[in-house]
C-alpha cells in the first residue's frame, strides 16, 4: 500500500508527539518520586514503621526536632541510620536529621561532649537528650522526656512496710522506676516522721502498707490531698491500716474479702493457676487505658468503689469479669460463691481513677485538674508481674495521666514473630516426607517413564 505524503506527514507527527508526551511523562514520574516518598510495610507486625504510639507522640510535638548523628564514614551505616530517622521525618515534617563526622567536624562534636561513634543527640525546645542506641523505644523516650515541660517526681511512701522502689525481688517496684526513669519520671522515698511531703511532687505513691500509719502522718497525706496533690494509692486486701479516714474524705469504699474468677477455661486458656489472679480483658474508655488493647493481670486484689463524693468524679479503668465475685470467707480448694456468707457477685472495680476540676484561685493555679487513682492490688506492677499482659503499659499510663501527661503514652517493643517458621509434628513429617520421600520417588517416575517412552521408539 503506497502512502501519500500527506498521511506519511501524520504518522511522523504523531510518533513525535508520542515520544514527547512519553518523555514527559517519565519526567513527571521521576520528578515526583523525587518530591513524594511511598512506601508498603508487610511485616507481620509492620516492625519496619514507626509504631501508633510514636506516632501519636510525634503529632503532640508542636516544635521542630533536631538530631545530630555522629558516626565515620560508612556508607552501609549511613543507610540505616537514614531508614530509621526518615520514619520519623515522614511523620514529622520539622524532624530534622544530620549526619556528622566527628573527626572531621571535632569543633561541633566538643561542643555537644561527644565520646564515641554512634552517639545522637537529640534538640527540642530549648532542651537536649545525648543517646547511644539508634531503635525506636530510645527515640521516642528521648522524645518523651524533652517534650516534659517540667521535673517529674513520684515520692513513695515509706516507714510501714510498703513495696519499695529500689527492690529489685519479686515484690519491689525497681523495674517499674527504672522504666520510668527512661521516660523523664524520677522517683524518690520518703519517710513521714522525718520530712514532709516535697512541694515538687509530681504524685505521692503509697503501695500497700502492711502496718498502721500514725495520725500525724495521716494528717501530712489529708494535707497534701487538700492542697491539690495527685495520689496513687494502692491497698492490697486485708487492714486497711488506719487509713479509713482518708478513704471517706475521698468517697472511697476499699471492699472487704479477695476477689477469686473460678472460670476453669479461662484459667486454663491464660495458664492461670490460682482463682484470686484476675484477668482483665476489657477496659473502660479514659485516658489511662487509650491504645491497651491487651489483657492485664491482678494478683490478689480487692475490690474499690467510689461514691462520687463532690467534688470528685470517678471512673472505672479495669474490673473483674462477669463471672467473679469478691469471697469473704477465704480461698480455699473448694471456694463457692455464696451470697448469705457474705460474697458479692462481680463484675468488680479492681481500679478507679477520680478527678476534680480546679479553680484558677487554687493553690496550684497553673493546674487545671487534680488526679487520684486507687486500685485494690499493688502486686500488679511489682517486678514478679510487671512484665505479664499489658502491667507495664498501664501502669506507665496511670503515671502519666497522674502528671498531666495525656498525650503521652508507652512505646511498646516491636517484636518479630514473621522471621521464624514454627512447625508442629505433622507438619515437620509432611515436609520431611515431600522432600526425601515424594520427590526422589517423583524423579524416578519421571526418569522411568522418560526412558520408557524413548525405548519404545
Amino acid at each position: 500500500m503506497k502512502l501519500s505524503k500527506t498521511l506519511r506527514l501524520q504518522l511522523l507527527i504523531q510518533k513525535y508527539i508520542f515520544v514527547v508526551l512519553l518523555l514527559t511523562v517519565s519526567g513527571l514520574l521521576a520528578w515526583l518520586s523525587q518530591q513524594h516518598s511511598v512506601q508498603f510495610d508487610w511485616t507481620k507486625n509492620n516492625r519496619n514503621s514507626l509504631s501508633q504510639s510514636s506516632v501519636d507522640l510525634l503529632h503532640t510535638l508542636k516544635e521542630p526536632v533536631i538530631v545530630n548523628v555522629y558516626l565515620q564514614d560508612e556508607p552501609t551505616v549511613k543507610k540505616a541510620v537514614e531508614e530509621i530517622l526518615g520514619r520519623y521525618q515522614r511523620e514529622k515534617a520539622d524532624f530534622k536529621y544530620k549526619l556528622i563526622n566527628p573527626d572531621i567536624d571535632i569543633e561541633l562534636a566538643q561542643q555537644e561532649g561527644i565520646r564515641q561513634y554512634g552517639q545522637i543527640i537529640i534538640k527540642y525546645l530549648d532542651r537536649k537528650e545525648t543517646i547511644s542506641s539508634l531503635s525506636e523505644q530510645s527515640i521516642s523516650s528521648a522524645l518523651q522526656r524533652l517534650s516534659r515541660p517540667g521535673e517529674r517526681t513520684l515520692v513513695f511512701l515509706k516507714g510501714h512496710g510498703e513495696r519499695e522502689p529500689a527492690d529489685t525481688s519479686n515484690i519491689g517496684y525497681s523495674q517499674l522506676v527504672s522504666h520510668l526513669k527512661t521516660r523523664g519520671v524520677n522517683s524518690t522515698t520518703i519517710n513521714l516522721l522525718e520530712n514532709p511531703i516535697p512541694e515538687n511532687t509530681t504524685a505521692l505513691v503509697i503501695a500497700a502498707p502492711n502496718n498502721p500509719l500514725l495520725e500525724g502522718e495521716l494528717e501530712h497525706i489529708r494535707d497534701f490531698i487538700n492542697n491539690d496533690g495527685n495520689l496513687l494509692w494502692m491497698m492490697d486486701p486485708g487492714d486497711m491500716q488506719n487509713m479509713d479516714t482518708v478513704a471517706n474524705e475521698l468517697g472511697i469504699i476499699f471492699m472487704d474479702g479477695v476477689i477469686v474468677d473460678n472460670n476453669t477455661n479461662l484459667r486454663k486458656t491464660l495458664r492461670i493457676e490460682h482463682p484470686a489472679m484476675i484477668p482483665v480483658l476489657d477496659y473502660y474508655a479514659h485516658a489511662i487505658t487509650k491504645n491497651i488493647d491487651y489483657n492485664t493481670l491482678f494478683p490478689i486484689s480487692r475490690g474499690v468503689k467510689a461514691s462520687n463524693k463532690p467534688p470528685w468524679n470517678s471512673t472505672v479503668i479495669a474490673q473483674s469479669l462477669e463471672r467473679s465475685w469478691s469471697e469473704s470467707q477465704g480461698i480455699s480448694d473448694e471456694i463457692v460463691f455464696n451470697t448469705s456468707a457474705g460474697d458479692v457477685a462481680g463484675p468488680i472495680p479492681i481500679v478507679i481513677a477520680l478527678e476534680r476540676v480546679l479553680s484558677s484561685d487554687s493553690v496550684i493555679p497553673e493546674k487545671a485538674s487534680q488526679r487520684i487513682v486507687v486500685s485494690g492490688d499493688s502486686e500488679f506492677l511489682a517486678n514478679g508481674y510487671i512484665g505479664t499482659g499489658a502491667n507495664l503499659k498501664l501502669g506507665e499510663n496511670i503515671i502519666n495521666w497522674l502528671a498531666g501527661d495525656d498525650d503521652l503514652i508507652a512505646i511498646e517493643i516491636k517484636n518479630a514473630p514473621d522471621t521464624q517458621l514454627q512447625l508442629n509434628d505433622l507438619q515437620t513429617l509432611i515436609i520431611g516426607a515431600g522432600f526425601f520421600l515424594i520427590m526422589p520417588a517423583g524423579l524416578l517416575f519421571t526418569g522411568f517413564f522418560i526412558w520408557f517412552k524413548r525405548r519404545k521408539r
